[in-house]
């Protein structure tokens, strides 16, 4: 983990967001996942926001407890997962972290439908309204509800950041104020080089280079999240664990396959990001 907190840093990333989705934050302990969070806030160069998202109400606010104590410049929080809850519940939820945790640091809601219940625009309103919360990561690639977000923040300003690559671009251009990218992980390079051709207005640029992340995007899919990443982790250098469940031997041949391809297009890619 220290390794890639410099990896990134040297990549040119803004911050790093520690045991998210991407980071498989529910294999790791308490114990774990505050030890983690306290090395890499000793670490970083750039700032550190802690996912404190837990399947239990109990378990967000120890995490988040230990998380500001240790040094982290920002949280963030989705709904508990595994079972599903309705929109009263996730605003109940949130309020009640609220007011457990003060407001020590930004709180970024975390809208990842994908695997915990979706938090519609309307309780995101009401959420942000408060007061009580910085903004939100959404990683559900639904582009209808990100153009909500957008009309949402120019009612009233707040943090939105994007965490589904395929929308990357679209949602720069279109106002949100960041990516929160996994694929960040292993092309750190080619996210900052995209970002700042959007912040410049370079179409063509843009394009190329969205392009290429797309190529990335489409290989890793084919892949239970996030094994794909992490292979491609581990061929910039850096070491990746092993993936959480086994492979099938179609999965296993695919991968080196990916592999092969990514060394290949690796080299492409840098010369790409390093000409933005």
């Amino acid at each position: 983990m220290l390794e890639l907190v410099d990896f990134l840093a040297a990549g040119g990333v803004r911050g790093i967001c520690l045991l998210g989705t991407t980071g498989e934050f529910l294999a790791y302990s308490f114990t774990e996942r505050q030890r983690l969070i306290y090395l890499a806030v000793k670490r970083s160069r750039v700032p550190i926001i802690a996912g404190i998202s837990h399947a239990t109400f109990a378990g967000a606010v120890q995490l988040a407890g230990e998380a500001v104590s240790t040094g982290a410049e920002g949280l963030l929080l989705a709904p508990p997962y595994y079972f599903r809850y309705g929109q009263r519940e996730i605003e109940e939820f949130y309020m009640q972290f609220s007011r457990e945790t003060g407001d020590a640091v930004p709180v970024l809601l975390y809208n990842i439908p994908q695997f915990t219940s979706k938090i519609e625009v309307e309780t995101v309103r009401k959420l942000i309204d408060t007061g009580r919360f910085a903004g939100i990561k959404d990683s559900s690639g639904d582009w209808p509800y990100f153009e909500r977000l957008i009309a949402l923040k120019k009612e009233r300003p707040f943090a939105l950041l994007c965490g589904d690559e395929t929308i990357s671009s679209q949602a720069l251009a279109a106002g949100a104020d960041g990516l929160l990218s996994g694929c960040a992980c292993a092309i750190p390079e080619l996210l900052v080089a995209l970002a700042n051709a959007v912040a410049a207005g370079d179409n063509d640029l843009i394009e190329r280079l969205n392009a290429r992340l797309l190529e990335f995007v489409g290989w890793t899919r084919r892949f239970p999240f996030p094994v794909g990443i992490k292979r491609a982790v581990e061929l910039r250098g850096q070491k990746s664990g092993p993936p959480l469940t086994p492979l099938a031997s179609e999965t296993k041949r695919e991968l080196d396959e990916f592999s092969l391809w990514f060394k290949a297009w690796l080299p492409e890619m840098r010369r790409a990001a390093a000409h933005a």
